[in-house]
């Protein structure tokens, strides 16, 4: 007899999951009786925080769902945290937990592990959550996760499965696999879109998160139209080093210049947040007036006005209307200079401190070509999200915006090492931010994940103490000791080494992307 539980790995497998991370537990273990015969990869963090971070990654770096098993009750709330910043950043995400057996729910018995109502409590941070009760229902659930991840804008999803609803029979259970694309581009809002284009003279795109996939046609849009591309952090990695790129955060006012001279905006998969568009809180941004809006959620376009609302995949929704402009020249010449006076500008707001711990990221890049850098919020991470152009779409990414988790940086970098295997990826964390999920070194160690974590050590959270000091406000807590970081990775059987500010930095990035282990660089700043 096959089980619920194993019918669900086989299911997994045909929806295409090749690895999930967990920490079994007894309301899971029959789960792991169908995962230890086949041949999805199964990696274990250190904590459920880890999970679901790891899953994270896994997803940014590789455009896939990741998936992570947990146990009902602290497995399931100890994943909140990453599932929220899922939810922030439309990161696909499978939460696969158990719950108790089915007679005990809400009944406060005192069972172990026991919530007064999990369901209901997903259902506050997930996109949907499902509990599974016969074995004719799993097909389904599955096949509306991932049309959902397929069709509009992602974020975590819940399915939990009690104990006693595991083992009973799943024979016969064959898979739904949905082929969902999404919307395709509104003719007429198309045909809108490509006469505003047209007639623009001062034209500029502002590229989010949804474009990050989108390079090729979003770079011919941007040279037949002129126009200057805006990175915000999450597109990092588009346009690098061409001349109508803008990689700068639109919260500086170089940026917000460039919007407001505009005559027309064409934002694509950017949900205009205020983490990104008024970062320092001083309310000065202003949605544009003449505004081409491009995403793949009907929610998401309704949220903000637009001239023009195009719901439909960045890629597909450029190509159209590249495909309906044409190949009449472009409408603006001044489209390179404007950008170049931009990032010109963008770069002098940084000041010289921010501007050194940006420098500090390009040493990454440049040391290690095409590598994902995965982030943690740390000073040369706030930095850089300000101003950096990145070389790999898709290639930086960090909880530094939108839900704003500490600890992210080094399990979404082992999702991502595992993802991209090809790719050299390095985790930027501080001290502060490392200590959140430092024990997750042993899960690199443990899935060969060659991850180069750089630990950023100010000895505290600079970034707080400045924000305290800037309104008066006597610094507490914001200087909690560090450990000897070296010491910690050589106890994993790590190799480490400490260097004396971003010197050396380059020489230390290729030592230890040559070991093709888990490699720990502290680098000690004033």
């Amino acid at each position: 007899m096959t089980t619920i539980g194993e019918a669900l790995i086989t299911l997994l497998e045909a929806h295409g999951v090749d690895t999930v991370f967990g920490i079994p537990g007894v309301h899971t273990v029959e789960l792991y009786r169908g995962l230890a015969r086949s041949k999805i990869r199964h990696v274990t963090p250190r904590h459920e925080q880890g999970a679901g971070f790891m899953a994270d990654g896994y997803a940014r770096a590789s455009g896939r769902p990741g998936v992570a098993f947990v146990i009902t009750g602290p497995g399931l709330t100890n994943t909140i945290t990453a599932m929220g910043q899922a939810r922030a950043d439309s990161v696909p995400m499978l939460v696969i937990s158990g719950v108790n057996a089915m007679p005990t729910l809400g009944k406060g018995l005192g069972h172990l592990h026991e919530l007064p109502d999990q369901r209901g409590m997903m259902e506050k941070v997930a996109l949907f959550s499902y509990r599974v009760t016969e074995a004719g229902e799993l097909p389904g659930v599955l096949a509306r996760a991932f049309a959902l991840f397929s069709s509009s804008r992602p974020g975590p999803v819940h399915i939990e499965i009690p104990t006693d609803v595991m083992v009973k029979p799943g024979d016969g259970i064959e898979a739904l696999l949905s082929n969902v694309a999404p919307p395709v581009p509104d003719a007429t809002a198309i045909e809108e879109a490509a006469r505003l284009s047209a007639a623009a003279r001062r034209p500029l795109i502002l590229a989010g998160g949804g474009a990050r996939r989108a390079e090729a046609p979003l770079r011919r849009l941007a040279e037949r139209l002129g126009a200057p591309v805006v990175e915000t952090a999450n597109a990092r990695g588009l346009l690098h080093r061409h001349p109508l790129c803008v990689p700068a955060g639109p919260c500086l006012k170089a940026v917000r210049a460039l919007m407001a001279e505009a005559d027309l905006v064409i934002a694509a998969g950017t949900e205009f947040g205020p983490t990104e568009y008024d970062g320092y809180s001083d309310g000065g941004f202003v949605l544009p007036a003449n505004l081409i809006r491009i995403d793949i959620g009907a929610d998401q376009l309704a949220r903000r006005p637009a001239t023009v609302a195009i719901q439909a995949d960045c890629a597909e929704a450029i190509e159209a209307l590249l495909a309906r402009l044409g190949d009449v020249p472009a409408t603006s010449a001044v489209g390179p200079a404007r950008a170049a006076a931009t990032r010109q500008a963008a770069l002098a707001e940084l000041g010289p401190a921010m501007q050194a711990q940006m420098r500090a990221v390009e040493v990454i890049r440049d040391a290690l070509p095409g590598s994902i850098i995965v982030g943690d919020s740390t000073q040369p991470i706030y930095a850089a999200n300000l101003y950096y152009d990145h070389d790999r779409p898709g290639g930086w990414f960090n909880a530094a915006t939108g839900f704003g988790a500490l600890g992210f940086g080094p399990p979404a970098a082992i999702g991502a090492a595992l993802a991209v295997p090809e790719a050299p990826v390095v985790c930027l964390t501080g001290d502060g931010g490392f200590q959140f999920t430092l024990p997750e070194l042993g899960a690199a160690l443990d899935a060969d994940a060659p991850v180069i974590f750089v630990v950023w050590n100010n000895r505290g959270y600079r970034e707080i103490e400045t924000s305290m000091l800037n309104v008066g406000v006597e610094p507490v807590g914001v200087s909690p000791a560090p450990p000897d970081f070296c010491k910690l990775a050589e106890a994993y059987g790590i190799a480490a080494e400490r260097l004396a500010g971003v010197g050396g930095l380059a020489d230390a990035l290729k030592r230890a992307r040559a070991t093709g282990l888990p490699y720990v660089i502290e680098i000690t700043v004033d």
